[in-house]
């Protein structure tokens, strides 16, 4: 099974912490939905298995009008095969989910709404610089969730000054609402966004670190509680909720992103398109896929292995270790991980003859960390 990234590229206004590929004018937007339609004719050959999942992501996809994203489910499925009952997602913001958008969404082949709330405090949104305010993100949720079953929404930990009491109520808030799906990040300062620049102008203080774990520990120990399963370092998913999109990523199978700035992975090459969409659009209506292309050496396929698997419950198999990149990437994974095994912030899982590298409860946060840790350095 492969998916289908589609990205699109625009957002009625820039969050303060985005890097994302976006902009704010809507000019091209009607250009944009037939390059995106083109891109997928023109790469219909490069997917040759069924398509399992579509998704939406942006940017802000609920800008588009229901005609506009229905014309690109239709080329997905006129050029790709399709798999039976797939599951096509997307990324909304509460401002546009009105409860005519809504019903509207409902009645087309999308079925799984990914939200875009952040927090449910009007002074989180503002300092975010979110589209929305507090009143829509609960107004958009008691709606949704009329016409949908299979919803995330996204909250934001770590905010500066964010207390303990805030947070909880945070997630109180989302569980009110029955969401099977809570994805979860720490506010990240990336370079060049208007967070980097107040916080370097001393405007805003930087993040904590260590407020962000104590937010973490608490997001964790409270969903595990409300039969969550922390399936993902930032997912929590109900029994049979998972995001079937992003599990496959992190499974190493293939997807192909279209649009402006959208990565694809085929097993041994990833790609990326331009970031700029101009360029995009006039590469597009003149055949040419606007892309570059990096084969991935067997070090980095090892690292991304560790990368992905350490972030799941599903952890890194040696066993898979040793068929993809031999025994001696087992060694090295076993002596890079001794350190980290006595500290207890990995555990090897043991099946049968099966061994399975994890991350403790201990870890969890630190996942990222302790991957890198783990790498092979060419």
């Amino acid at each position: 099974m492969a998916g289908i990234y589609i990205h699109i590229p625009f957002c009625k206004q820039a969050c303060h912490y985005c890097d994302f590929h976006f902009s704010t004018s809507m000019k091209k937007k009607s250009e944009m939905i037939n390059a995106i339609t083109k891109e997928l004719f023109l790469r219909k050959d490069e997917l040759q298995t069924p398509v399992e999942t579509i998704y939406f992501g942006g940017g802000t996809p609920s800008v588009l009008s229901t005609e506009e994203i229905n014309t690109m489910i239709d080329a997905v499925y006129h050029h790709f095969t399709v798999a039976e009952n797939p599951e096509i997602t997307l990324e909304a913001n509460p401002d546009d989910l009105s409860k005519e958008k809504i019903i509207a969404l409902a009645q087309t082949p999308i079925n799984r709404l990914s939200i875009g709330i952040q927090s449910f405090f009007e002074d989180d949104l503002k300092l975010m610089n979110r589209a929305h305010n507090a009143k829509e993100a609960i107004q958009c949720l008691e709606t949704a969730t009329q016409y949908f079953s299979n919803i995330s929404i996204d909250l934001i930990y770590g905010i500066q000054h964010m207390s303990v009491e805030k947070w909880q109520e945070n997630i109180a808030t989302a569980l009110s609402f029955n969401i099977p799906h809570i994805s979860s990040y720490a506010l990240t300062v990336e370079p060049k966004t208007a967070l980097a620049k107040f916080i370097e102008k001393g405007t805003l203080d930087d993040v904590d670190d260590a407020l962000a774990q104590q937010h973490f520990d608490i997001l964790t120990e409270t969903l595990q509680q409300h039969n969550f399963i922390h399936y993902e370092l930032s997912n929590f998913g109900k029994e049979g909720f998972f995001s079937r999109n992003n599990t496959a990523y992190w499974l190493g199978r293939k997807y192909l992103g279209i649009g402006p700035s959208a990565h694809s992975f085929d097993g041994k090459n990833r790609s990326w398109n331009i970031n700029n969409n101009s360029k995009y659009i006039k590469a597009i209506s003149e055949d040419n896929i606007p892309n570059e292309v990096e084969e991935l050496s067997i070090n980095d396929r090892y690292n991304e292995s560790v990368m992905t698997g350490l972030r799941t419950v599903w952890g890194v198999s040696l066993e898979k270790i040793k068929f993809e990149f031999g025994e001696k990437y087992v060694a090295y994974l076993l002596k890079q991980a001794e350190k980290y095994l006595e500290k207890e912030l990995l555990t090897l899982v043991e099946n049968g003859t099966k061994q399975t590298l994890k991350t403790t409860q201990k870890g969890k946060f630190l996942a990222d960390g302790i991957a890198s840790d783990l790498f092979v350095i060419e």
